[in-house]
């Protein structure tokens, strides 16, 4: 079974790659969804608190408050990098542990949006970038997260750049509208299904 990383900058239409994937039955282990399901439990919530303070956590919940901590994580290079130490091991073993449930499969893809920022490539035998311009994906971000230009772009700056990305990928999806996504889609499907 091979292991596909599908990747892309922030709003470059990853989460709409990978459900045609699916939609062709390729399984699809969305990393940020993961994160987020890690970042709730309450294993990681004292150890998260006492790095990052006890304004993130939202008292009525007993839940971390995300966007009290991407405040703080987003805008200081140190503190995301604390983050993700605490994450980033928990969300590989868990795709691991995925990955291994999938074995009939001739290929799965795990969907990350900071892939090579992670250090997470040597977990796959291939690499997708879905590539859009900045300025189309700054835009599909604003609407999307009813963001503000400046909080998008603080976001975007904690990626690698397209160009960086692309230089490092196997293979890339251009979603930027100039070409269909579909036959894109379809022929990565049929080569990685013959490569089992």
């Amino acid at each position: 079974m091979l292991k596909i990383g599908l990747t892309g900058n922030i709003g470059s239409g990853k989460s709409l790659v990978c459900q045609l994937f699916e939609k062709l039955g390729t399984p699809v282990f969305y990393a940020d969804i993961e994160a987020k399901k890690i970042l709730d439990s309450d294993a990681l919530r004292g150890v998260l608190i006492s790095t990052f303070g006890e304004e993130i956590e939202d008292i009525t919940t007993n839940r971390i408050d995300r966007k009290k901590l991407a405040a703080i994580v987003f805008n200081n290079k140190s503190e995301l990098n604390k983050l993700n130490a605490l994450i980033h091991p928990e969300l590989r073993n868990e795709f691991k542990r995925w990955s291994s449930t999938h074995n009939q499969f001739s290929y799965v893809i795990q969907e990350a949006a900071i892939l090579f920022e992670n250090g997470f490539t040597d977990l796959f035998d291939k690499i997708i970038v879905v590539s859009a311009p900045q300025a189309t994906r700054l835009e599909r971000v604003m609407q999307r997260d009813k963001s503000n230009q400046e909080d998008v772009l603080a976001r975007m700056n904690n990626q690698w750049s397209d160009e960086r990305k692309e230089k490092a990928a196997d293979y890339i999806i251009n979603n930027s509208g100039s070409e269909l996504l579909l036959p894109q889609i379809v022929h990565l499907h049929k080569l990685f299904s013959t490569n089992k």
